[in-house]
């Protein structure tokens, strides 16, 4: 009997324990998430409580597979804390806690963008309460700078369906980065027919992701200046952030409404002779047009430049320009009209030359017929001597014949002028411009060039004689504006007067030029003194050999005489022509003239 109420007793004390393990409460508190970027480190705090108190709890750590299935990946009681072998986590986790506080955190290094998985903390209690937390790691990477990459070749706006713009792209980013396109500032949605946009997504084998987005649309003419471009979307722990590309824009061909033609150069008023280029131009852009130049029909150049050299006003009018669409043979023009302006010869009037009579008026004109306004001077010698068409010369002279020059031109355009000439004669008998000198003094044998220049029409003849009645040669003539220029060369061996004679059927005028010889009165003297004492020295001679001085008389002379210091020999020259000498003796007596023959004279004391 006591043995069976012991058995009782012990059965109702496991049916008390095992009603306690039932109630027993365990709660685990956990975050929802954890956020970390890629290659930082991941911590995952479980939290928990118990009605047996936090001592001696079984805690477990599980991750659940893409499948579902739930991967055990730690475990811990009062004895032991094991790490399982063989999962992605068992080299890079730790689990840091006793249990006995109430929180225990697990550790992941080096955390990459397939460890974004949901973790499970698992924790019983001593009467087996069971509670259990999930936390989902999230891992991030920003991405690399996206690029936005145009189309090169131009779209049309006649294209039936949407044509491609450009691609942007965004690469290694997790999670997955969004791309969203702009035009100017406003987003571009997916409109079938009108805006296409194509992404594509590559998943790296580290689980970073790429994305690629193609846009298509229908463009218009004012998209030619509208730009482009892609904005990037991206998370980051406890948010998102977003960046932009570069701007783009595109070439867009459309077609022509109107065309416009103009001169391109010169700039302003176009002259005779000038160069000019004729330019038109579209206001489209398509590649399919083609352009042409005609004037009054006639084609002129095969495309949108025509250029003439050497204008005349022969081409002057209308230059139209016409462009044709090769898809659509479409045709539209445009037109310029070009005057070429410009200025005849000179006009003048009496032409050529005019002869008028001294102290007679002169009327002149000069016109020279225009587009424009002109304006006319009258140049003599390089001075602008009177303006207007008009030239007025009264009471000619001499001073007035010569070349006058009529300049006409167009103030408005420089470089544009022409000009005529009139030369004018005064009729009048022959006057010598002044001579420098008229008195020259000239050595002996010297050449003396002399110059008269003459006026007068008709161009009197010109003689040059000497006052002797001589003729002299003309060196040189030669006409001047002014008249006639003539000289002589005269060699001077004396004294001489020159005459220039000038002449017409108006009269004649004449001018002297007086040469004196420098010189021959010494050279006379000279030659004088030379025959003197040639005279003298052949008495000398005559009256030695007289005395026997000179061999070749007989005699004998003593010649060991002393010679007296008075003894003197004069000669005497006869004034006239003879060649009678008279020898006078030591005291000035005559000597007789029979003394004076072949013999000899004995000198003595």
């Amino acid at each position: 009997m006591a043995a069976r109420d012991s058995a009782s007793l012990l059965v109702g004390l496991l049916v008390l324990f095992h009603t306690w393990g039932v109630w027993a409460n365990v709660e685990v508190n956990m975050e929802d998430r954890v956020e970390v970027f890629r290659g930082d480190t991941a911590q995952i705090t479980c939290m928990f409580t118990s009605s047996d108190g936090v001592g001696g709890m079984v805690i477990q750590w599980f991750y659940v597979k893409p499948s579902g299935e739930k991967q055990k990946i730690y475990y811990q009681d009062t004895t032991m804390k094991v790490v399982d072998r063989g999962t992605q986590f068992t080299e890079r986790m730790s689990v840091n806690g006793t249990g006995a506080t109430g929180e225990i955190v697990l550790t992941i290094s080096n955390v990459q963008p397939v460890d974004e998985l949901e973790f499970i903390c698992l924790v019983k209690g001593l009467t087996d309460g069971t509670g259990e937390g999930r936390t989902k790691l999230k891992v991030f990477e920003t991405p690399e700078r996206p690029t936005i990459e145009g189309v090169q070749t131009g779209i049309s706006v006649n294209e039936d369906s949407p044509s491609k713009i450009g691609i942007c792209e965004v690469k290694n980013g997790f999670p997955t980065p969004n791309i969203t396109w702009y035009r100017n500032n406003t987003p571009l949605r997916a409109d079938r027919d009108v805006v296409k946009v194509v992404p594509s997504i590559t998943t790296e084998s580290t689980k970073l992701v790429s994305v690629r987005s193609e846009l298509s649309m229908k463009v218009t003419k004012e998209d030619k200046d509208n730009l482009f471009y892609c904005e990037i979307t991206y998370f980051i722990p406890g948010g998102t952030k977003m960046t932009e590309t570069n701007r783009i824009n595109i070439t867009v061909y459309y077609p022509s409404t109107a065309v416009s033609v103009w001169v391109e150069s010169p700039k302003g008023k176009i002259k005779e002779g000038d160069s000019i280029e004729i330019r038109c131009q579209g206001n489209g852009n398509m590649p399919s047009s083609i352009f042409k130049i005609s004037k009054k029909g006639s084609d002129l150049a095969d495309s949108n430049v025509l250029v003439i050299d050497n204008v005349t006003r022969r081409q002057s009018g209308v230059y139209e320009c016409t462009s044709t669409d090769t898809d659509t043979f479409d045709e539209i023009s445009g037109n310029t009209t070009v005057f070429v302006n410009y200025l005849d010869p000179a006009v003048v009037m009496p032409k050529d030359t005019v002869v008028v009579a001294q102290g007679e008026e002169l009327m002149a004109t000069c016109n020279a017929l225009s587009s424009l306004q002109t304006q006319t001077v009258w140049i003599k010698n390089g001075v602008e001597i009177s303006v207007g068409h008009n030239l007025t010369l009264k009471d000619n002279t001499f001073e007035t014949a010569g070349t006058y020059v009529c300049v006409v031109t167009v103030p408005e355009i420089e470089g544009m002028e022409t000009n005529g000439t009139l030369t004018v004669y005064v009729q009048g008998p022959p006057v010598i411009l002044e001579v420098e000198n008229t008195e020259i003094d000239a050595s002996y044998e010297e050449t003396v060039n002399l110059s008269c220049h003459v006026r007068g029409f008709p161009a009197p003849s010109i003689i040059w004689t000497t006052s002797d009645g001589k003729n002299l040669e003309t060196t040189s003539q030669m006409k001047t504006e002014e008249g006639i220029r003539s000289v002589v060369s005269v060699t001077v061996t004396t004294d001489i007067i020159a005459f220039c004679n000038a002449s017409n059927e108006f009269g004649t005028e004449a001018v002297a030029f007086n040469i004196t010889a420098r010189g021959r009165g010494v050279i006379i003297a000279v030659i004088i003194i030379c025959i003197l004492l040639l005279a003298i020295l052949g008495s000398v001679l005559y009256f030695l050999y007289k005395k026997g001085k000179i061999c070749g008389r007989s005699g004998k002379q003593d010649l060991t005489k002393e010679k007296s210091s008075k003894d003197n020999i004069v000669v005497e020259m006869k004034s006239d022509n003879t060649e009678e000498a008279v020898l006078l003796g030591v005291n000035g007596e005559k000597q007789p003239p029979n003394d004076q023959s072949g013999e000899y004279l004995d000198v003595q004391k």
